[in-house]
């Protein structure tokens, strides 16, 4: 089967690692032990409703502040996917690692809480908007809108029928995806109405007829592979064990990978073997390929050259090591005006670094990309436009063209998300 890597993304409190972690659970993922150990532990800190969500939110401190705050991964076979999900959090805070997430998706569902006042929140000043706009720019064309906590509003079909239109605009107008490429599926994952079979409570079944969430899953398209290329593999996370042995982890995004092969790990530049390789959290395998989780052990290299937003690459082909870049950027809609020496958060794939604005080359026209209008004084909410950054510490990157995932860039200002975009030209590269 096909593995397809899952983005779970949604405002915070809308119930995406409830979800997760109940889909797990029903499909024999979590075990009638562990599911009763989450539910005793909940109960005694009074949160009993949590008990799903304690699957995946293991870290003391998001059981006591009942939030995610890092992306869980998590695995489960669907008819036609190996599925890798990807439970990114939901808290503004924590925007930062769901672009982590973001990064490696296939395909993602925004989770929206169905509730009164509850979605509106979502929207209007939330992580709905922001978390769609993200998942978009990072490639994601497929979507499956979960509208949870349908229990709460009575699985009124007025009630999904609104949001569907308020939030179904959005997703057109302002992110661009088509509407074929986006599935609506009402469900409540406390209940269990609708996750892995037609819903039983008349009330949705009276108006609903449409595919259950998992068979949304499988509706989904299959991702294509880039395994023909040469290989890129950014690394989200490092492991090290106390025998000395260390493993970089993440998506292969190009090429492919097998045991004794010869790797360049950046930005060190350093030279390293591919002693062994883990798929899905666990499986030990000879080889993988391009959309691949894997964790690689290297051999012959220092762990201290092994390091998260480095890249494992092609020992001929090392990525680019940069910090002054030119950027097709489009600022997001509340955005702030964008100005020559504005400091900025910089973010790709799994790096980040502080970055400034030294050059806004040109406005283009939003929908033929034409140049517009050269060297403009500042940059407005909702335009589009070449600028040059520095970054106060080199990254490792591609341009967009040559790779998605490598060349995908979002920016962000105290707190918020302002601008998206990708890397156009490596303007100086590091030695």
């Amino acid at each position: 089967m096909a593995q397809l890597n899952l983005a779970i993304v949604g405002h915070v409190d809308s119930g995406k690692s409830t979800l997760s972690g109940r889909l797990l659970h029903l499909l024999g993922r979590i075990s009638k032990k562990e599911m009763h150990k989450n539910e005793k532990e909940a109960k005694s800190q009074g949160k009993g409703s949590f008990a799903y969500a304690w699957a995946l939110d293991e870290s003391v401190e998001e059981r006591e502040r009942g939030i995610t705050m890092s992306v869980a991964v998590a695995y489960f076979d669907s008819k036609n996917y190996k599925v890798v999900v990807l439970d990114s959090p939901g808290h503004r805070d924590f925007v930062p690692n769901m672009i982590s997430g973001a990064t490696q998706a296939d395909a993602a569902v925004l989770v929206v809480d169905g509730s009164h006042g509850a979605f509106e929140a979502g929207m209007k000043g939330g992580q709905t908007k922001e978390h769609a706009q993200i998942i978009k720019s990072f490639g994601v064309k497929q979507i499956i809108v979960a509208v949870n906590k349908m229990d709460v509003v009575g699985y009124s079909k007025d009630r999904f029928d609104e949001i569907k239109h308020t939030l179904g605009t959005f997703l057109w107008r302002s992110c661009r995806f088509e509407n074929s490429s986006v599935c609506w599926v009402p469900l409540s994952a406390m209940e269990n109405q609708n996750l892995v079979s037609a819903p039983s409570d008349d009330r949705l079944l009276s108006w609903y007829s449409g595919l259950c969430f998992l068979d949304a899953v499988d509706s989904l398209q299959p991702p294509k592979r880039e395994s023909d290329k040469l290989l890129l593999m950014p690394i989200c996370d490092v492991i090290k064990s106390s025998k000395g042995q260390v493993s970089a982890c993440g998506k292969l995004q190009a090429g492919a990978l097998q045991n004794g092969l010869k790797v360049r790990v950046m930005p060190s530049g350093e030279l390293g073997t591919v002693r062994s390789l883990e798929r899905d959290g666990s499986q030990s395998c000879s080889t993988a390929t391009a959309g691949d989780n894997v964790a690689v052990t290297l051999q012959g290299i220092d762990d201290r050259h092994v390091m998260a937003g480095g890249v494992l690459c092609d020992p001929d082909v090392p990525v680019a090591f940069a910090k002054h870049l030119e950027l097709n950027v489009q600022l997001l809609d509340g955005a702030k005006p964008l100005l020559v020496g504005s400091q900025l958060e910089f973010h790709i794939h799994h790096a980040k670094e502080a970055a400034r604005v030294v050059k806004i080359a040109s406005l283009l026209d939003p929908k033929t990309l034409k140049v517009a209008k050269r060297s403009p004084r500042c940059l407005l909410a909702k335009q589009v436009a070449v600028i040059e950054v520095v970054l106060q510490g080199p990254v490792c990157v591609v341009e967009y063209s040559m790779c998605r995932a490598l060349g995908n860039v979002s920016l962000r200002a105290l707190g918020n998300t302002v601008a998206l975009g990708k890397v156009t030209r490596i303007i100086e590269k590091q030695k």
